[in-house]
């Protein structure tokens, strides 16, 4: 059982339109003498790195750029980035991209700091201490990697998406500027979207910290009255913009506004956690490969339904921050699942699992995988038993 609760964030927060052209700024606080800016080939061609890039260099400022970052980052790409970094070794490093890009960025940053091999720090506080300085620049309003202690990698041994999570991992500066996610296709829009509103309502309904079956310098610590806060005000903002910022991407406003409820997701969940419906999304990505706010999208009514037992006045108030009224706890518990639903459905997304290539056969490996992810585990409002978990799954079947 946890006594107290703690609230921790990037450094340092910068978030307008506009705020790309504060880059040089930020840099100058870190004295920088060698910096490297990690992206991938999308954002190169849409135009995004190179906008970074001339905003540096008409400063002044000479970086090197590795432009090869790649979706779900596995272990390999990560050591492949290394290679060609670790003899630059960079005092600074700059992501600009999506949760992958920022995540394959701390994981570079970890190894240039201390060495080894990713497996070395796999679980929870095992980093020795700060890691070298990363300014993160989110070009999705999706996964809050900008300002997280978690980067995920799969490990092709055992064909699995892998956490490390430390306090160190977080960044020294998290830029959000929407003007840089208006060209994000819609598909991409929806499923970061459906990513962020997830980990708030997944923060919001979170066991309580005080009653976390774990002890020690917890990562993920259960709902407080922080991360409340913020996961309300990450899921009034996400639930009455997504639709419009992926019908109507060029809407300044609406972007603006996924872009600070992704933060408001991020502060929350970032401390509070996520539950099992990440859990189960980790399995699930290994056998179809689909896109991560894909999977959480489509999971998300239906552990909704399973947990809503555990806490009924949590999910009643979850339904009224969706907007929804009515008479009685249940009904807007059951109403804000409605919700849910009709808006993955609405955005175009798969609803039910076999739309995505699972099949029955795999209930069972994507069950245990997923029970055994315990820091995720022992958020969830409703003790994840076996038999539970897979009717679960056959219900979103």
């Amino acid at each position: 059982m946890l006594k107290n609760w703690k609230f921790h964030s990037a450094s340092s927060i910068l978030f307008g339109n506009g705020a790309i052209h504060q880059l040089p700024n930020l840099i100058e606080r870190f004295k920088p003498k060698r910096i490297v800016l990690i992206t991938d080939p999308g954002i190169v061609k849409a135009g995004i790195a190179n906008r970074a890039t001339e905003i540096l260099r008409d400063a002044g400022i000479k970086l090197v750029v590795y432009d090869q970052a790649v979706p779900e980052p596995t272990m390999a790409s990560v050591l492949t980035c290394f290679s060609q970094l670790e003899e630059y070794q960079p005092d600074l490093l700059i992501a600009l991209g999506g949760g992958s890009c920022i995540d394959l960025c701390k994981m570079i940053s970890l190894l240039l700091t201390y060495g080894g091999h990713p497996a070395d720090y796999f679980g929870e506080a095992k980093i020795p201490g700060s890691i070298r300085p990363i300014i993160a620049i989110p070009t999705t309003a999706g996964t809050g990697s900008e300002v997280s202690p978690v980067t995920i990698v799969t490990d092709e041994q055992t064909n699995l998406k892998v956490g490390i999570s430390d306090q160190s991992l977080r960044p020294a500066v998290a830029l959000l500027d929407p003007e840089l996610t208006v060209k994000l296709p819609p598909y991409i829009t929806a499923c970061t979207g459906m990513d962020a509103l997830s980990q708030a309502i997944e923060s919001y309904f979170a066991i309580d910290y005080r009653y976390i079956e774990a002890e020690g310098n917890l990562i993920y610590q259960g709902s407080n009255p922080m991360s409340d806060v913020f996961a309300e005000k990450a899921i009034r903002l996400i639930s009455k913009n997504l639709s419009t910022a992926v019908h109507q991407g060029s809407n300044l406003a609406a972007r603006s506004n996924m872009l600070l409820g992704n933060l408001y997701s991020a502060l929350a969940f970032t401390n509070s956690g996520t539950s099992l419906i990440h859990a189960l999304s980790y399995p699930i990505a290994e056998i179809t490969k689909k896109p991560h706010g894909e999977i959480i999208g489509l999971l998300l009514p239906y552990v909704m339904e399973y947990n809503m037992s555990a806490d009924v006045d949590r999910f009643s108030e979850i339904g009224i921050f969706l907007g929804e009224r009515g008479e009685g706890k249940y009904n807007l518990a059951k109403a804000g699942i409605e919700f849910v639903s009709r808006l993955v459905h609405d955005l175009g997304m798969p609803t039910r699992l076999e739309m995505i290539g699972i099949k029955r056969e795999h209930f069972d490996l994507i069950v245990e995988k997923s029970l055994g992810i315990d820091r995720l585990i022992r958020i969830n409002p409703k003790k994840p038993q076996f038999e539970g978990v897979k009717s679960l799954l056959n219900k979103a079947f």
